[in-house]
């Protein structure tokens, strides 16, 4: 039987950091910002200090839940991967931070991670409730696409795309909270922004990162099954896409002045995405493709930033 890949000493208060790092909550808590961006971008202002408190403690407990949804049901696979030895080398990227998988590892009981993130799923679904029953449905269809992506692992590569749905539920939810009938072409940029966000700056680099280890696996992964080249390609058409559905969901909103934060929308894209990118394009090696996740990874904060950065103007 495999020894568990992190030997550490979790015990009292320590432990709870087990239950964070299940849920990725270091990178879960930057993903948050996209719920909050979404609803302040469409609104051009302050949403009431009801839905505001219900809204940061639904987002919360659902980016918690999700990600938890994901050790979850993934838990055979990643027992696989403890078993050959192949998560200390992803502990790099900022999914890392504290442990990686620690139920595969033995650090936590499946037990424990499935309550943990049933705990978090009812509370979002009880806050979902009160700020608009559409983002009940948006939840649970995000719940049941993250295990949806999960199970596609060894059979297709185009799960990638499920993921890019994933990741724009938090934002379609947030719009539905604050506004019970708001643009659908709005809708569809914002949309369209985060799920190339999530393919070229997330998910095809994260897959590149772990490309050795899932050939050995037999995952089916899109840079296992078109090559690193055409995975970097990939990469770069999405990340394309992102600056142009970024600047329309900012004039399609109600901010006011949309052009001058439109532009420090541009420019945080050229930092966080475009400029990483770039650097994958040219060496196509690990080592860039983890630069671009972990800096993409910021992606959310910062038009988060700019947006208030209006309000507060």
């Amino acid at each position: 039987m495999a020894e568990p890949a992190v030997q550490c000493d979790y015990t009292g208060i320590s432990r709870l950091k087990l239950f964070w790092a299940l849920s990725r909550t270091s990178h879960g808590l930057l993903d948050m910002c996209t719920p909050a961006f979404a609803a302040l971008l469409w609104l051009g202002e302050l949403p009431p200090a009801r839905t505001a408190l219900i809204g940061l403690l639904t987002t919360f407990a659902g980016y918690t839940a999700v990600y938890a949804l994901n050790d979850v049901v993934d838990y055979r696979v990643d027992k696989e991967k403890v078993a050959a030895g192949v998560l200390s080398a992803a502990d790099c990227d900022i999914d890392g931070v504290i442990v990686r998988h620690p139920m595969a590892q033995g650090l936590l009981s499946f037990r424990e991670g499935l309550a943990w993130a049933a705990v978090w799923a009812m509370t979002a679904l009880v806050g979902a409730f009160l700020l608009n029953p559409v983002c009940v449905a948006i939840f649970l269809g995000g719940c049941a696409l993250e295990a949806l992506y999960c199970r596609l692992w060894r059979v297709s590569p185009y799960r990638t795309l499920v993921s890019g749905a994933v990741k724009t539920s938090g934002a379609l939810a947030a719009v539905f909270a604050v506004d019970p009938q708001p643009s659908a072409i709005f809708l569809v940029a914002l949309f369209l922004t985060f799920f190339f966000w999530e393919l070229g700056g997330q998910n095809i680099p994260n897959d590149l990162i772990d490309v050795e280890e899932d050939r050995r696996l037999k995952a089916r992964t899109l840079p296992v099954h078109c090559g690193v080249e055409r995975a970097v390609a990939l990469v770069a058409a999405a990340l394309a896409a992102v600056p142009v559905f970024t600047v329309i969901a900012f004039y399609l909103s109600r901010l006011t002045q949309p052009a001058i934060f439109a532009l420090l929308a541009l420019a945080a894209c050229a930092w966080l995405l475009v400029w990483p990118g770039l650097r994958l394009f040219r060496d196509q090696d690990r080592s860039a493709a983890m630069q671009l996740f972990n800096r993409a990874s910021y992606f959310p904060a910062a038009m988060l930033a700019v947006v208030v950065m209006r309000l507060l103007i």
